[in-house]
C-alpha cells in the first residue's frame, strides 16, 4: 500500500507535521487550493454520517430509557429490532451501490433518502405497538442501505492513496460523533422532557432526531457533490472539476463505464471480492458486542443517565482512533496500526471472556473496544485503493460486503447475542470467544490482502 515519508531520519516533529498535512506541500497551487473543496465533500459526507449513526443506536438507547417496561419487552425484541433493520439493510445494499455509481444520481440519491428517513424517524415515535416499531426499522434500514458504503464510494472517487486514507479516517469520525450525540441527547430527553406533551423520553428522543434529519437533508440537496462526473455543485468551477478528472486519471481511478453481466463475471474472477467480504464478514460479527456496554450497566444498577451517557467514552475513543489510526496508515504501513488497533480489541475480548474482573478493568475493556475506530475506515481505504482501476468492480465490491456482512447481522446475534436467557446479554458466554475469533480471522484476512496486492 502507498505510505508518504514524513521526515528525514523519521523525527516527531516530522510525523506530527505529516498527520496535520491535508496536502502535500509538492502540490501545484491550484491542487492544493482544492484543500477547501476537499473539506467540504467531507463535511457533505459527514452530515449525512452524523445523522445515520444515531438511528443505528437510537433503538438501543430508547430500549434501556424505558421503551423496555412501556412495550413490555422481556424477550429478544431488541434483537428482532436489528433484525428488521438489516433485512432491509442488506437487500437494498447492492442496489443502492450501483444506483451511486451512475453520475447523475450520485449527487441527489443520498439526501433524497435521508429526507425519506427522517420522516419514518419521526413516525418511530408515535408507534403504539412494538408491530409498528419492527415496521419502522426496517423502513430506515431500506432507505440508509447505501449511505455508509456510498460515501466512501463517494471518497474513493475524489481521492487516491494517502489522501483517502486521511480522508476516510475524518469522514469516519462522524459514526461515533453521531453515536455519541445519540447518548447524550437520550440522556437530556429522559431528564428534561420525560412527561411534556404526555409522552415519555425515548418517545422524545426519535423527534429530536427527525429534527435533525431534514435541515441536513435539504443541507445535502446543496453541497453533497456526487462523482467527478456528476452534476457540478455551485461552490466547484468547470477548472475546479477539470482538476478534479485529470487527477483521477493521474491515480489512474477508471471513470464509470456501462453496467452488465461483465461486471459480475470480472468481479468474481478476481480476488478482492471474495477476501474483502470475509474480511467484513468478520467485522460484523466481532464488533456486534462492542456497542452494548449500555446493556452491562442497566445488569449492574446505574441510572438512566449514567446507562447513556457512559458508553460515549467508547465513541469519543473511537473518534480519536478513526482518525489518527487512519492517519497514521497513510504514514506508515497500514498493516502496523492494524495490528496495534487490533491487540487493544482482542485483550479486551479476553477480559469478556473471563468476565469476573475488577470492575475498574471492566471498563477499562469496555473502553478500549474503541480503538477498533480505525479497523473499517482502514479497510475500506485498502478496499478504494486496491480497486481504484475498475469502478464498477468497486461499487460492487463495497456494496457485496455490506450485503453478506450485514446478512450476518440479521441471524448471528440472534445465536451468540441474545438479550435474554441463560447465555444472554451482557455475559453472552458463547458470544465473546466467537467475537475474539473473529476479530483475529479479520487481521489475518487483512494481511492476506495486503499480501495479494503487493503480489499483483
Amino acid at each position: 500500500m502507498t505510505t508518504t515519508k514524513y521526515a528525514k531520519g523519521g523525527s516527531l516533529y516530522g510525523l506530527i507535521k505529516e498527520i496535520f498535512n491535508w496536502y502535500p506541500s509538492s502540490y501545484p497551487a491550484a491542487e492544493r487550493k482544492q484543500v477547501i473543496y476537499s473539506l467540504s465533500i467531507c463535511v457533505a459526507c459527514g452530515l449525512t454520517a452524523v445523522r445515520m449513526a444515531p438511528d443505528q443506536t437510537n433503538i438501543s438507547n430508547a430500549y434501556v430509557s424505558g421503551l423496555k417496561e412501556d412495550f413490555g419487552l422481556y424477550g429478544n425484541e431488541l434483537n428482532y429490532f436489528n433484525v428488521f433493520y438489516y433485512v432491509a439493510y442488506v437487500v437494498f445494499q447492492i442496489p443502492g451501490m450501483l444506483l451511486m455509481s451512475r453520475p447523475k444520481l450520485a449527487r441527489w440519491l443520498l439526501p433524497t433518502l435521508e429526507i425519506l428517513w427522517g420522516l419514518c424517524t419521526f413516525a418511530q415515535s408515535r408507534v403504539t405497538n412494538v408491530q409498528q416499531l419492527y415496521a419502522c426499522r426496517f423502513l430506515v434500514g431500506m432507505l440508509e442501505a447505501p449511505v455508509f458504503a456510498g460515501t466512501h464510494f463517494i471518497l474513493g472517487s475524489w481521492y487516491s492513496g494517502p489522501e483517502l486514507f486521511k480522508r476516510a479516517g475524518t469522514w469516519f469520525i462522524c459514526n461515533p460523533l453521531g453515536s455519541m450525540i445519540s447518548g447524550y441527547l437520550q440522556a437530556a430527553a429522559y431528564t428534561n422532557l420525560s412527561g411534556v406533551g404526555g409522552m415519555p423520553g425515548w418517545r422524545w428522543l426519535f423527534i429530536i432526531d427527525g429534527i435533525f434529519t431534514l435541515p441536513i437533508a435539504v443541507a445535502g440537496f446543496l453541497v453533497f457533490p456526487g462523482i467527478p462526473d456528476s452534476p457540478k455543485p455551485f461552490y466547484f468551477t468547470d477548472g475546479d472539476i477539470t482538476l478534479a478528472k485529470s487527477r483521477l486519471e493521474r491515480f489512474k481511478i477508471r471513470k464509470p463505464g456501462k453496467l452488465n453481466l461483465d461486471v459480475f463475471r470480472r468481479t468474481l474472477r478476481r480476488w478482492h471480492i471474495w477476501v474483502f467480504v470475509l474480511c467484513y464478514i468478520c467485522m460484523i460479527i466481532s464488533g456486534y458486542p462492542e456497542s452494548y456496554m449500555n446493556l452491562w450497566l442497566k445488569e449492574e444498577g446505574f441510572s438512566v443517565v449514567q446507562i447513556n451517557q457512559l458508553p460515549t467514552v467508547i465513541y469519543a475513543i473511537n473518534i480519536v482512533a478513526s482518525w489518527l489510526g487512519t492517519t497514521l496508515a497513510a504514514i506508515y504501513p497500514s498493516w502496523t496500526v492494524y495490528s496495534g488497533a487490533t491487540t487493544c480489541v482482542a485483550f479486551s475480548g479476553i477480559c469478556m471472556i473471563i468476565w469476573d474482573i475488577p470492575k475498574p478493568l471492566k471498563f477499562v475493556a469496555w473502553y478500549l473496544f474503541g480503538m477498533s475506530g480505525c479497523l473499517s475506515p482502514i479497510l475500506y481505504s485498502t478496499v478504494n485503493t486496491v480497486v481504484k482501476g475498475d469502478s464498477e468492480e468497486r461499487a460492487l465490491v463495497v456494496g457485496s460486503m455490506m450485503t453478506f456482512g450485514y446478512s450476518f447481522q440479521i441471524w448471528a446475534p440472534l445465536l451468540l447475542f441474545p438479550t435474554a436467557g441463560p447465555n444472554g446479554a451482557p455475559r453472552w458466554r458463547i458470544g465473546w470467544p466467537v467475537a475474539l475469533t473473529f476479530h483475529l480471522l479479520l487481521w489475518a484476512g487483512f494481511i492476506v490482502a495486503i499480501l495479494l496486492h503487493r503480489r499483483e
